[in-house]
C-alpha cells in the first residue's frame, strides 16, 4: 500500500455550539442558588453540632454539680433511689433532705424527713417494725455515717432508734428519731447495701 492508498481522513468533532452570553440577572440567581446550597450543606449541620455541644456540656455540668456534692441536698431523693434503699418517705413530710454515696463495697443512702406521727407509724411500718420497737437513746446512725452526713444527735431531743437488718442484697437501715416534738417526729435514716 501506498500513500495514496491510505484510510480516508476522517472528519474533525464537531465544534459545540456557543452559548449565548449569561444574563446578569441570571447569573446572580444561579450564584445566590449556589451560596444557598452551600450554607445549608456545611453550615446547618456545624450549627447542630454546636447547639449539641453547649447541651452536652451543660448536662455535664449539672450532673458534675449533683455527684460532686458532699453532705445533704435539701429535697426528694429520686423515685429510684428510695425503691433501690426500700425508703419509703411518708405524705406529709417535709424538711427532706438527702444524700447518696457509693463505692465498690458498699452503696449508702442518707435522708432526713419531718413528719407527723401517722406519718411515721406509716414509714416504720414500710419497713416491718413498729413504734414501740424503737428504743430511747439508741442511736443507731454510726459515727462514720453522723460524720458523712453532717448529723449530730446531741443536746436537746428526745432520741429513739432501731436497726432494720435485712439480707444482702436488699437494704439494711438504721433509723434515729428525734421525739422532742411527739406531733412533729423527725426521722434520720441511713439506708445501706451491698452490691
Amino acid at each position: 500500500m501506498t500513500a495514496s492508498t491510505s484510510l480516508p481522513r476522517q472528519a474533525a468533532p464537531p465544534r459545540p455550539a456557543r452559548r449565548p452570553p449569561e444574563d446578569p440577572r441570571h447569573k446572580a440567581r444561579r450564584r445566590a442558588l449556589t451560596l444557598l446550597i452551600i450554607v445549608l450543606l456545611i453550615g446547618v449541620p456545624a450549627g447542630y453540632l454546636v447547639i449539641s455541644a453547649n447541651q452536652s456540656r451543660d448536662s455535664g455540668k449539672d450532673k458534675e454539680d449533683k455527684y460532686s456534692a458532699t453532705g445533704l441536698t435539701a429535697g426528694w431523693p429520686s423515685k429510684v433511689q428510695r425503691r433501690l434503699y426500700q425508703v419509703n418517705i411518708p405524705r406529709p413530710a417535709d424538711r427532706i433532705a438527702s444524700y447518696e454515696t457509693n463505692n465498690w463495697k458498699t452503696s449508702r443512702l442518707y435522708v432526713q424527713f419531718r413528719t407527723n406521727p401517722a406519718g411515721l407509724d406509716t414509714f416504720l411500718q414500710s419497713m416491718g417494725e413498729r413504734r414501740d420497737e424503737l428504743k430511747k437513746g439508741d442511736i443507731a446512725v454510726s459515727a462514720r455515717d453522723r460524720k458523712v452526713s453532717g448529723w449530730t444527735f446531741g443536746g436537746s431531743g428526745s432520741w429513739y432508734g432501731l436497726t432494720h437488718t435485712q439480707k444482702n442484697p436488699a437494704p439494711t437501715q438504721d433509723v434515729v428519731v428525734n421525739m422532742s416534738d411527739p406531733n412533729f417526729p423527725m426521722v434520720y435514716v441511713v439506708s445501706r447495701t451491698v452490691p
